[in-house]
Protein backbone atom coordinates (compact mmCIF):
# COMPACT_ATOMS: atom_id res chain seq x y z
CA UNK A 1 0.00 0.00 0.00
CA UNK A 2 1.58 3.34 -0.70
CA UNK A 3 2.30 5.67 2.02
CA UNK A 4 0.25 8.58 2.09
CA UNK A 5 0.53 12.19 3.55
CA UNK A 6 -0.21 15.18 4.56
CA UNK A 7 0.89 18.89 4.13
CA UNK A 8 0.20 21.94 6.85
CA UNK A 9 1.09 25.42 6.05
CA UNK A 10 2.01 27.66 8.50
CA UNK A 11 1.81 31.40 7.90
CA UNK A 12 3.37 33.30 10.44
CA UNK A 13 4.44 37.42 10.87
CA UNK A 14 7.92 36.59 9.25
CA UNK A 15 7.69 33.68 7.11
CA UNK A 16 6.14 30.88 6.04
CA UNK A 17 6.53 26.75 6.48
CA UNK A 18 5.62 23.77 4.62
CA UNK A 19 5.17 20.71 6.87
CA UNK A 20 4.96 17.05 5.52
CA UNK A 21 4.00 14.95 7.85
CA UNK A 22 3.77 10.73 7.79
CA UNK A 23 0.08 9.89 8.52
CA UNK A 24 0.94 6.17 9.45
CA UNK A 25 3.43 7.47 12.05
CA UNK A 26 3.14 11.04 12.84
CA UNK A 27 6.55 11.46 11.74
CA UNK A 28 7.45 15.17 10.54
CA UNK A 29 9.39 13.86 6.93
CA UNK A 30 10.24 17.20 5.62
CA UNK A 31 9.98 21.09 6.47
CA UNK A 32 10.79 24.30 4.45
CA UNK A 33 10.67 27.97 5.56
CA UNK A 34 10.12 30.40 3.22
CA UNK A 35 11.12 34.21 4.36
CA UNK A 36 8.73 37.35 3.33
CA UNK A 37 10.98 38.97 0.27
CA UNK A 38 8.95 42.32 1.68
CA UNK A 39 8.91 40.85 5.92
CA UNK A 40 6.40 43.31 7.95
CA UNK A 41 5.75 46.65 5.83
CA UNK A 42 5.69 49.27 9.10
CA UNK A 43 7.84 52.70 7.53
CA UNK A 44 7.29 52.94 4.11
CA UNK A 45 5.24 51.21 0.98
CA UNK A 46 7.21 48.95 -0.88
CA UNK A 47 9.15 50.85 -4.22
CA UNK A 48 7.43 54.08 -2.76
CA UNK A 49 8.43 57.06 -0.27
CA UNK A 50 4.69 57.31 0.51
CA UNK A 51 5.06 56.55 5.04
CA UNK A 52 2.95 55.30 6.85
CA UNK A 53 0.89 56.63 10.27
CA UNK A 54 1.63 55.13 13.69
CA UNK A 55 1.09 51.67 14.22
CA UNK A 56 1.27 50.59 10.90
CA UNK A 57 1.52 46.96 9.96
CA UNK A 58 1.09 45.73 6.38
CA UNK A 59 2.36 42.80 4.60
CA UNK A 60 2.69 42.08 0.52
CA UNK A 61 0.33 39.28 -0.70
CA UNK A 62 2.86 38.28 -3.19
CA UNK A 63 4.81 37.01 0.08
CA UNK A 64 1.89 34.37 0.33
CA UNK A 65 2.05 32.78 -2.70
CA UNK A 66 5.52 32.18 -3.18
CA UNK A 67 5.15 30.54 0.56
CA UNK A 68 3.30 28.12 -1.76
CA UNK A 69 5.62 28.12 -4.82
CA UNK A 70 8.59 27.75 -2.69
CA UNK A 71 8.09 25.41 0.16
CA UNK A 72 5.53 22.88 -0.72
CA UNK A 73 7.85 21.41 -3.73
CA UNK A 74 11.23 21.52 -1.59
CA UNK A 75 9.20 19.56 1.19
CA UNK A 76 7.78 17.11 -1.89
CA UNK A 77 11.56 16.88 -3.22
CA UNK A 78 13.02 16.27 0.21
CA UNK A 79 11.04 13.33 0.96
CA UNK A 80 11.19 12.15 -2.64
CA UNK A 81 7.19 11.31 -2.63
CA UNK A 82 5.10 11.41 -5.58
CA UNK A 83 2.21 14.08 -5.51
CA UNK A 84 -0.72 11.57 -5.37
CA UNK A 85 0.46 10.45 -2.06
CA UNK A 86 -0.53 13.55 -0.83
CA UNK A 87 -4.01 13.43 0.13
CA UNK A 88 -4.82 16.59 1.59
CA UNK A 89 -3.27 20.14 2.88
CA UNK A 90 -4.47 22.62 5.54
CA UNK A 91 -3.32 26.28 5.96
CA UNK A 92 -3.25 28.12 9.25
CA UNK A 93 -2.29 31.99 9.41
CA UNK A 94 -2.07 34.92 12.09
CA UNK A 95 -4.98 36.57 12.38
CA UNK A 96 -6.53 39.04 11.81
CA UNK A 97 -4.74 39.30 8.82
CA UNK A 98 -7.11 40.94 5.97
CA UNK A 99 -6.64 42.32 2.68
CA UNK A 100 -9.25 44.11 0.13
CA UNK A 101 -10.05 42.41 -2.66
CA UNK A 102 -11.34 42.96 -6.51
CA UNK A 103 -14.07 40.84 -8.04
CA UNK A 104 -12.03 38.53 -8.62
CA UNK A 105 -9.89 38.03 -5.37
CA UNK A 106 -6.83 40.24 -6.46
CA UNK A 107 -5.76 42.03 -3.55
CA UNK A 108 -6.26 45.93 -4.68
CA UNK A 109 -2.61 46.68 -4.00
CA UNK A 110 -1.27 44.34 -6.45
CA UNK A 111 -3.45 46.74 -8.90
CA UNK A 112 -1.48 49.96 -10.43
CA UNK A 113 -4.28 52.30 -9.77
CA UNK A 114 -4.04 51.42 -6.02
CA UNK A 115 -0.84 50.13 -5.39
CA UNK A 116 0.76 53.89 -3.98
CA UNK A 117 -2.44 53.91 -1.18
CA UNK A 118 -1.54 52.19 2.37
CA UNK A 119 -5.35 51.25 2.66
CA UNK A 120 -5.15 48.61 -0.43
CA UNK A 121 -2.89 46.54 1.05
CA UNK A 122 -2.93 43.92 3.77
CA UNK A 123 -3.39 45.15 7.39
CA UNK A 124 -1.50 42.11 9.47
CA UNK A 125 -2.77 41.22 12.51
CA UNK A 126 -0.96 43.51 14.32
CA UNK A 127 -1.96 47.05 12.86
CA UNK A 128 -2.95 48.52 15.96
CA UNK A 129 -3.89 51.87 14.04
CA UNK A 130 -7.63 51.50 13.89
CA UNK A 131 -7.62 51.92 17.96
CA UNK A 132 -10.23 54.82 17.50
CA UNK A 133 -12.76 53.03 15.41
CA UNK A 134 -12.09 49.96 17.91
CA UNK A 135 -13.20 52.63 20.99
CA UNK A 136 -16.11 53.78 19.31
CA UNK A 137 -17.04 50.06 18.38
CA UNK A 138 -17.04 49.71 21.97
CA UNK A 139 -19.18 52.73 23.04
CA UNK A 140 -22.04 51.76 20.85
CA UNK A 141 -22.08 47.96 21.21
CA UNK A 142 -22.23 48.41 24.86
CA UNK A 143 -24.57 51.77 24.87
CA UNK A 144 -26.93 49.24 23.12
CA UNK A 145 -26.13 46.28 25.08
CA UNK A 146 -24.93 44.18 22.18
CA UNK A 147 -25.34 40.14 22.67
CA UNK A 148 -21.50 39.82 20.95
CA UNK A 149 -19.64 42.18 22.83
CA UNK A 150 -19.84 39.90 25.79
CA UNK A 151 -18.70 36.94 23.59
CA UNK A 152 -15.12 38.69 23.10
CA UNK A 153 -14.71 39.63 27.02
CA UNK A 154 -16.24 43.61 26.67
CA UNK A 155 -14.43 44.61 23.89
CA UNK A 156 -13.50 44.86 20.32
CA UNK A 157 -10.08 44.60 19.65
CA UNK A 158 -8.28 47.26 16.92
CA UNK A 159 -6.84 44.08 15.13
CA UNK A 160 -9.74 42.82 14.57
CA UNK A 161 -12.18 42.86 10.90
CA UNK A 162 -14.65 45.29 11.75
CA UNK A 163 -12.39 48.01 13.30
CA UNK A 164 -9.85 47.75 10.09
CA UNK A 165 -13.14 47.92 7.87
CA UNK A 166 -14.26 51.17 9.57
CA UNK A 167 -10.45 52.76 9.40
CA UNK A 168 -10.73 52.08 5.47
CA UNK A 169 -14.03 53.59 5.04
CA UNK A 170 -13.29 56.34 7.51
CA UNK A 171 -9.93 57.11 6.12
CA UNK A 172 -9.74 55.85 2.84
CA UNK A 173 -13.75 55.95 1.33
CA UNK A 174 -12.73 55.12 -2.35
CA UNK A 175 -10.88 51.89 -1.30
CA UNK A 176 -13.72 50.96 0.48
CA UNK A 177 -15.89 51.39 -2.28
CA UNK A 178 -13.60 49.48 -4.60
CA UNK A 179 -13.32 46.73 -2.39
CA UNK A 180 -16.07 44.31 -3.61
CA UNK A 181 -14.57 41.70 -0.61
CA UNK A 182 -12.45 42.12 2.59
CA UNK A 183 -11.20 38.82 3.72
CA UNK A 184 -8.73 36.83 6.26
CA UNK A 185 -5.64 36.02 4.41
CA UNK A 186 -6.40 32.50 5.79
CA UNK A 187 -9.49 32.21 3.31
CA UNK A 188 -7.73 34.21 0.95
CA UNK A 189 -4.98 31.51 0.29
CA UNK A 190 -7.73 28.64 0.58
CA UNK A 191 -9.46 30.74 -1.95
CA UNK A 192 -6.27 30.68 -4.16
CA UNK A 193 -5.26 26.89 -4.03
CA UNK A 194 -9.18 26.04 -4.63
CA UNK A 195 -11.10 28.61 -6.68
CA UNK A 196 -13.54 29.00 -4.15
CA UNK A 197 -15.23 31.64 -2.34
CA UNK A 198 -14.98 29.66 1.51
CA UNK A 199 -14.86 31.54 4.80
CA UNK A 200 -13.69 29.69 8.24
CA UNK A 201 -15.82 29.70 11.26
CA UNK A 202 -12.62 30.18 13.11
CA UNK A 203 -11.48 33.83 11.49
CA UNK A 204 -15.62 34.46 11.17
CA UNK A 205 -16.49 33.16 14.90
CA UNK A 206 -12.56 35.03 16.68
CA UNK A 207 -11.92 38.08 14.23
CA UNK A 208 -15.10 39.08 12.75
CA UNK A 209 -17.66 38.93 15.31
CA UNK A 210 -19.42 35.91 13.57
CA UNK A 211 -21.69 33.10 15.85
CA UNK A 212 -23.02 30.36 14.53
CA UNK A 213 -26.66 31.20 15.07
CA UNK A 214 -26.95 34.90 14.71
CA UNK A 215 -24.27 35.59 12.30
CA UNK A 216 -22.12 38.76 12.24
CA UNK A 217 -23.12 42.26 14.25
CA UNK A 218 -26.59 42.89 13.08
CA UNK A 219 -27.47 45.72 10.27
CA UNK A 220 -28.84 47.67 12.75
CA UNK A 221 -26.05 48.13 14.89
CA UNK A 222 -23.72 48.60 12.11
CA UNK A 223 -25.80 51.10 10.67
CA UNK A 224 -25.34 52.90 13.92
CA UNK A 225 -22.00 53.01 13.55
CA UNK A 226 -22.24 54.34 10.36
CA UNK A 227 -24.81 53.71 7.57
CA UNK A 228 -22.84 53.66 5.23
CA UNK A 229 -21.26 50.45 6.70
CA UNK A 230 -25.22 48.75 7.00
CA UNK A 231 -24.43 46.00 4.51
CA UNK A 232 -21.08 45.56 5.71
CA UNK A 233 -21.73 41.51 6.44
CA UNK A 234 -24.26 41.06 3.28
CA UNK A 235 -21.39 42.37 0.61
CA UNK A 236 -17.84 42.34 1.93
CA UNK A 237 -17.68 39.71 4.27
CA UNK A 238 -19.92 37.67 2.35
CA UNK A 239 -19.49 33.82 1.70
CA UNK A 240 -20.37 30.69 2.90
CA UNK A 241 -18.51 29.70 6.37
CA UNK A 242 -17.41 26.46 7.05
CA UNK A 243 -16.20 24.85 9.97
CA UNK A 244 -12.42 23.30 10.97
CA UNK A 245 -11.60 20.69 9.49
CA UNK A 246 -14.05 20.55 6.39
CA UNK A 247 -13.41 20.14 2.31
CA UNK A 248 -12.90 23.49 1.29
CA UNK A 249 -12.36 22.13 -2.13
CA UNK A 250 -9.81 20.40 -4.16
CA UNK A 251 -6.24 22.27 -5.56
CA UNK A 252 -6.87 23.72 -8.95
CA UNK A 253 -4.89 22.96 -11.96
CA UNK A 254 -3.10 26.15 -11.68
CA UNK A 255 -2.08 25.37 -8.30
CA UNK A 256 -1.43 21.91 -8.89
CA UNK A 257 1.13 23.36 -11.67
CA UNK A 258 2.58 26.04 -8.75
CA UNK A 259 3.31 23.70 -6.32
CA UNK A 260 3.46 20.37 -7.46
CA UNK A 261 0.59 18.77 -5.64
CA UNK A 262 -1.98 16.25 -7.84
CA UNK A 263 -4.85 18.40 -8.84
CA UNK A 264 -8.07 17.73 -6.79
CA UNK A 265 -6.10 17.27 -3.50
CA UNK A 266 -8.28 18.42 -0.47
CA UNK A 267 -7.85 21.63 0.97
CA UNK A 268 -9.07 22.12 4.24
CA UNK A 269 -10.83 25.54 5.33
CA UNK A 270 -8.33 28.06 6.97
CA UNK A 271 -7.90 28.28 10.50
CA UNK A 272 -6.20 30.70 13.19
CA UNK A 273 -2.40 29.66 13.31
CA UNK A 274 -2.66 29.62 17.44
CA UNK A 275 -5.92 27.51 17.25
CA UNK A 276 -4.16 24.75 14.74
CA UNK A 277 -1.93 23.93 18.01
CA UNK A 278 -4.34 22.60 20.59
CA UNK A 279 -4.80 19.23 18.56
CA UNK A 280 -1.25 19.15 18.02
CA UNK A 281 -0.42 18.55 21.40
CA UNK A 282 -3.50 16.19 22.15
CA UNK A 283 -5.64 18.22 23.60
CA UNK A 284 -9.46 17.58 22.95
CA UNK A 285 -11.28 17.56 26.15
CA UNK A 286 -11.92 20.10 28.77
CA UNK A 287 -9.91 21.55 31.36
CA UNK A 288 -6.16 22.07 29.51
CA UNK A 289 -5.15 25.50 28.62
CA UNK A 290 -2.69 25.54 26.13
CA UNK A 291 -0.25 28.59 25.72
CA UNK A 292 0.75 28.84 21.80
CA UNK A 293 3.69 31.01 22.25
CA UNK A 294 6.03 32.80 19.69
CA UNK A 295 6.60 36.49 18.92
CA UNK A 296 2.93 36.98 20.79
CA UNK A 297 1.12 34.10 22.93
CA UNK A 298 -2.67 32.95 22.59
CA UNK A 299 -4.37 30.97 25.51
CA UNK A 300 -6.94 28.61 24.06
CA UNK A 301 -9.12 25.95 25.65
CA UNK A 302 -12.51 24.32 25.16
CA UNK A 303 -15.23 23.65 27.11
CA UNK A 304 -18.64 22.19 27.16
CA UNK A 305 -20.09 25.70 28.29
CA UNK A 306 -20.26 29.11 27.51
CA UNK A 307 -19.00 31.38 29.82
CA UNK A 308 -18.85 35.66 29.27
CA UNK A 309 -15.38 36.93 31.21
CA UNK A 310 -13.50 39.76 31.20
CA UNK A 311 -10.32 39.78 28.36
CA UNK A 312 -11.31 36.59 26.68
CA UNK A 313 -10.72 37.56 23.03
CA UNK A 314 -13.99 35.15 21.86
CA UNK A 315 -15.90 32.23 22.92
CA UNK A 316 -16.85 30.29 19.37
CA UNK A 317 -18.81 26.93 19.67
CA UNK A 318 -16.78 24.51 17.05
CA UNK A 319 -14.20 27.47 17.18
CA UNK A 320 -11.36 24.82 18.22
CA UNK A 321 -12.13 21.52 18.58
CA UNK A 322 -16.08 20.42 17.05
CA UNK A 323 -18.55 19.90 20.04
CA UNK A 324 -17.41 22.43 22.35
CA UNK A 325 -16.68 25.94 22.95
CA UNK A 326 -13.21 27.10 22.04
CA UNK A 327 -11.92 30.20 24.04
CA UNK A 328 -9.24 32.54 22.78
CA UNK A 329 -7.30 34.83 25.22
CA UNK A 330 -3.77 36.15 24.57
CA UNK A 331 -0.80 38.53 24.91
CA UNK A 332 -0.39 40.77 22.12
CA UNK A 333 3.77 40.38 22.88
CA UNK A 334 5.53 37.92 24.34
CA UNK A 335 8.97 37.37 22.27
CA UNK A 336 8.60 40.42 21.05
CA UNK A 337 9.56 41.56 24.03
CA UNK A 338 12.46 39.54 24.54
CA UNK A 339 13.63 40.20 21.04
CA UNK A 340 13.51 43.89 21.65
CA UNK A 341 15.33 44.12 24.62
CA UNK A 342 18.17 41.66 22.90
CA UNK A 343 18.30 43.93 19.55
CA UNK A 344 17.77 47.64 21.37
CA UNK A 345 18.25 47.25 24.79
CA UNK A 346 20.99 44.97 25.61
CA UNK A 347 24.83 46.23 26.08
CA UNK A 348 27.33 45.75 23.60
CA UNK A 349 29.32 43.84 26.29
CA UNK A 350 26.67 41.37 26.37
CA UNK A 351 26.91 40.65 22.37
CA UNK A 352 30.43 40.73 22.24
CA UNK A 353 30.59 37.57 25.70
CA UNK A 354 28.05 36.12 23.86
CA UNK A 355 29.69 35.63 20.39
CA UNK A 356 32.96 34.80 22.57
CA UNK A 357 31.37 31.93 23.71
CA UNK A 358 29.74 31.03 20.50
CA UNK A 359 26.14 31.14 21.69
CA UNK A 360 22.92 33.68 21.26
CA UNK A 361 22.60 36.49 23.44
CA UNK A 362 19.50 35.14 24.10
CA UNK A 363 21.27 32.18 25.67
CA UNK A 364 23.77 34.31 27.23
CA UNK A 365 20.94 36.40 28.97
CA UNK A 366 19.01 33.41 29.88
CA UNK A 367 21.89 31.51 31.46
CA UNK A 368 22.80 35.15 33.51
CA UNK A 369 18.98 35.68 34.15
CA UNK A 370 18.99 31.73 35.54
CA UNK A 371 21.56 32.46 38.42
CA UNK A 372 19.39 35.00 40.24
CA UNK A 373 17.09 34.18 42.65
CA UNK A 374 13.14 35.55 41.98
CA UNK A 375 12.94 38.66 43.68
CA UNK A 376 16.45 39.20 43.87
CA UNK A 377 16.51 41.84 41.46
CA UNK A 378 13.76 44.37 42.64
CA UNK A 379 12.68 45.05 39.49
CA UNK A 380 8.85 44.20 38.52
CA UNK A 381 7.46 45.17 34.58
CA UNK A 382 4.12 44.88 33.07
CA UNK A 383 4.04 43.34 29.72
CA UNK A 384 1.88 46.21 27.24
CA UNK A 385 5.36 46.49 25.02
CA UNK A 386 2.30 45.68 22.35
CA UNK A 387 -0.37 47.05 23.80
CA UNK A 388 -2.86 44.92 26.16
CA UNK A 389 -5.26 42.03 24.72
CA UNK A 390 -6.31 40.33 27.17
CA UNK A 391 -7.58 40.72 29.98
CA UNK A 392 -7.67 44.82 29.16
CA UNK A 393 -7.89 44.07 25.44
CA UNK A 394 -6.38 47.80 25.28
CA UNK A 395 -3.71 48.72 22.62
CA UNK A 396 -3.25 52.35 23.88
CA UNK A 397 -1.58 50.99 26.88
CA UNK A 398 2.54 50.19 26.73
CA UNK A 399 5.65 48.68 28.86
CA UNK A 400 5.75 49.67 32.29
CA UNK A 401 9.01 48.77 34.85
CA UNK A 402 9.82 49.46 38.16
CA UNK A 403 12.68 49.52 40.66
CA UNK A 404 15.74 50.16 37.95
CA UNK A 405 18.83 51.20 40.00
CA UNK A 406 22.69 51.85 39.32
CA UNK A 407 23.24 48.12 40.45
CA UNK A 408 20.74 46.49 37.86
CA UNK A 409 22.43 44.27 35.25
CA UNK A 410 21.12 43.41 31.71
CA UNK A 411 20.39 39.88 33.19
CA UNK A 412 17.88 41.25 35.72
CA UNK A 413 15.76 43.01 33.32
CA UNK A 414 15.75 40.18 30.60
CA UNK A 415 14.68 38.11 33.87
CA UNK A 416 11.80 40.77 34.79
CA UNK A 417 10.31 40.78 30.90
CA UNK A 418 10.49 36.93 31.32
CA UNK A 419 8.23 37.25 34.54
CA UNK A 420 5.76 39.99 33.27
CA UNK A 421 4.77 37.93 30.23
CA UNK A 422 4.12 34.86 33.00
CA UNK A 423 2.20 37.17 35.50
CA UNK A 424 0.23 38.42 32.08
CA UNK A 425 -0.81 34.85 31.76
CA UNK A 426 -1.48 34.49 35.56
CA UNK A 427 -4.01 37.26 35.21
CA UNK A 428 -5.50 35.48 31.86
CA UNK A 429 -5.73 32.10 33.93
CA UNK A 430 -7.28 33.43 36.64
CA UNK A 431 -9.84 35.74 34.41
CA UNK A 432 -11.15 31.95 32.91
CA UNK A 433 -11.60 29.88 36.20
CA UNK A 434 -13.31 33.50 38.20
CA UNK A 435 -15.77 33.15 35.37
CA UNK A 436 -15.82 29.20 36.00
CA UNK A 437 -13.97 27.53 33.03
CA UNK A 438 -12.17 24.76 34.84
CA UNK A 439 -7.93 24.76 34.13
CA UNK A 440 -6.63 21.61 35.22
CA UNK A 441 -3.62 21.37 32.86
CA UNK A 442 -0.98 23.70 30.86
CA UNK A 443 0.69 23.03 27.26
CA UNK A 444 3.16 25.15 25.49
CA UNK A 445 3.75 24.92 22.04
CA UNK A 446 5.43 27.16 19.61
CA UNK A 447 9.26 28.51 19.31
CA UNK A 448 9.34 29.95 22.95
CA UNK A 449 9.27 26.64 25.39
CA UNK A 450 11.29 24.72 22.74
CA UNK A 451 14.42 27.22 23.28
CA UNK A 452 13.92 29.20 26.73
CA UNK A 453 13.84 26.81 29.47
CA UNK A 454 14.24 29.49 32.58
CA UNK A 455 10.99 31.37 30.63
CA UNK A 456 9.12 28.06 30.88
CA UNK A 457 9.86 27.57 34.40
CA UNK A 458 9.15 31.02 35.19
CA UNK A 459 5.86 29.96 34.00
CA UNK A 460 5.58 26.65 35.80
CA UNK A 461 6.08 28.64 38.85
CA UNK A 462 4.02 32.11 38.73
CA UNK A 463 0.83 29.95 37.84
CA UNK A 464 2.17 27.01 40.30
CA UNK A 465 1.17 24.42 37.87
CA UNK A 466 3.08 21.46 35.91
CA UNK A 467 3.47 22.70 32.01
CA UNK A 468 3.74 20.12 29.29
CA UNK A 469 5.68 20.54 26.43
CA UNK A 470 4.84 19.85 22.88
CA UNK A 471 6.85 17.27 21.16
CA UNK A 472 6.93 19.17 17.59
CA UNK A 473 8.48 23.35 17.24
CA UNK A 474 6.43 23.01 14.67
CA UNK A 475 2.98 23.04 16.12
CA UNK A 476 0.90 25.12 13.79
CA UNK A 477 1.97 23.50 10.66
CA UNK A 478 1.64 19.77 12.06
CA UNK A 479 -1.85 21.17 13.37
CA UNK A 480 -2.53 22.54 9.90
CA UNK A 481 -1.74 18.84 8.31
CA UNK A 482 -3.84 17.09 10.99
CA UNK A 483 -6.51 19.52 9.69
CA UNK A 484 -5.79 18.82 5.66
CA UNK A 485 -5.95 15.04 6.74
CA UNK A 486 -9.32 15.28 8.12
CA UNK A 487 -10.58 17.22 5.18
CA UNK A 488 -9.43 14.24 3.22
CA UNK A 489 -11.50 11.85 5.05
CA UNK A 490 -10.85 8.42 6.69
CA UNK A 491 -11.93 7.05 2.91
CA UNK A 492 -8.62 8.41 0.93
CA UNK A 493 -6.70 7.26 3.96
CA UNK A 494 -7.12 10.35 6.30
CA UNK A 495 -9.51 10.60 9.08
CA UNK A 496 -13.10 11.62 9.72
CA UNK A 497 -12.50 13.99 12.83
CA UNK A 498 -9.83 15.55 14.22
CA UNK A 499 -10.38 14.10 17.19
CA UNK A 500 -9.45 10.65 15.47
CA UNK A 501 -6.11 12.53 14.30
CA UNK A 502 -5.05 13.88 17.65
CA UNK A 503 -5.44 10.44 18.61
CA UNK A 504 -3.48 8.85 16.21
CA UNK A 505 -1.08 11.86 15.46
CA UNK A 506 -0.73 14.07 18.35
CA UNK A 507 2.04 13.89 20.65
CA UNK A 508 4.28 15.77 24.03
CA UNK A 509 7.22 15.55 25.50
CA UNK A 510 7.98 13.14 28.68
CA UNK A 511 9.77 15.74 30.61
CA UNK A 512 7.54 18.50 31.95
CA UNK A 513 8.02 21.76 34.40
CA UNK A 514 6.66 21.33 37.69
CA UNK A 515 6.46 24.04 40.31
CA UNK A 516 9.11 25.08 42.59
CA UNK A 517 7.68 25.55 46.14
CA UNK A 518 10.25 28.13 47.13
CA UNK A 519 9.70 29.80 43.99
CA UNK A 520 6.00 29.95 43.91
CA UNK A 521 6.16 31.75 47.53
CA UNK A 522 7.68 34.64 46.14
CA UNK A 523 6.41 34.23 43.18
CA UNK A 524 2.75 34.89 44.66
CA UNK A 525 3.98 38.11 46.68
CA UNK A 526 5.68 39.52 43.04
CA UNK A 527 2.35 39.04 41.70
CA UNK A 528 0.06 41.00 43.98
CA UNK A 529 2.04 43.95 43.59
CA UNK A 530 1.89 43.23 39.94
CA UNK A 531 -2.15 43.34 39.93
CA UNK A 532 -1.60 46.50 41.98
CA UNK A 533 0.37 47.91 38.96
CA UNK A 534 -1.51 46.47 36.24
CA UNK A 535 -5.04 47.78 37.82
CA UNK A 536 -3.43 51.33 38.69
CA UNK A 537 -2.38 52.02 34.84
CA UNK A 538 -4.76 49.62 33.13
CA UNK A 539 -7.89 50.48 34.58
CA UNK A 540 -7.83 54.38 34.65
CA UNK A 541 -6.27 55.29 38.01
CA UNK A 542 -3.34 56.77 36.03
CA UNK A 543 -3.91 57.75 32.19
CA UNK A 544 0.01 58.64 31.93
CA UNK A 545 0.50 55.71 29.51
CA UNK A 546 -3.01 56.72 27.24
CA UNK A 547 -1.32 60.58 27.35
CA UNK A 548 2.07 59.62 26.16
CA UNK A 549 0.95 57.60 23.68
CA UNK A 550 -1.38 60.13 22.23
CA UNK A 551 1.42 62.59 22.42
CA UNK A 552 3.19 59.88 20.30
CA UNK A 553 0.97 59.73 17.64
CA UNK A 554 0.25 62.86 17.44
CA UNK A 555 4.00 63.98 16.66
CA UNK A 556 4.94 60.76 14.38
CA UNK A 557 1.96 61.76 12.36
CA UNK A 558 3.00 65.77 12.16
CA UNK A 559 6.14 64.44 10.65
CA UNK A 560 5.08 61.97 8.12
Amino acid sequence: MKQLYAIGVDYGTESGRALLVDLSTGQEVATHVTPYRHGVIEDTLPDSDIRLGYDWALQHPEDYIEVLQSSIPHVLAQAGIEADQVIGIGVDFTACTMMPLDAGGTPLCLMEKWKHHPHAWVKLWKHHAAQEEANRINEAALARDEKFLARHGGKVSSEWMLAKSWQILNEAPEIYEEAVLFMEAADWIVMQMTGQLVRSSCTAGYKANWHKREGFPSKAFLRSLDSRLEDLADTKLRGRIQPLGARAGGVTDHMAALTGLAPGTAVATGIIDAHAMVPAVSVVTPGKLVLTMGTSTCHLLISDKEVMAEGICGVVEDGIIPGYYGYEAGQSAVGDIFAWYVEQAAPDYVHSDAAKEGISVHEWLERAAGRCAPGESGLLALDWWNGSRSVLMDADLSGVMLGLNLQTKPEDIYRSLLEATAFGTRAIIEAFTQSGVDIQELYACGGLPQKNRLLMQIYADVTGKEIKIADTIQTAAFGAAMFGAVAAGKARGGFDSIVEAADALARVREETFQPIESHVEIYNRLYREYQELHDYFGRGGNMTLKRLKALRTDVTNRKS
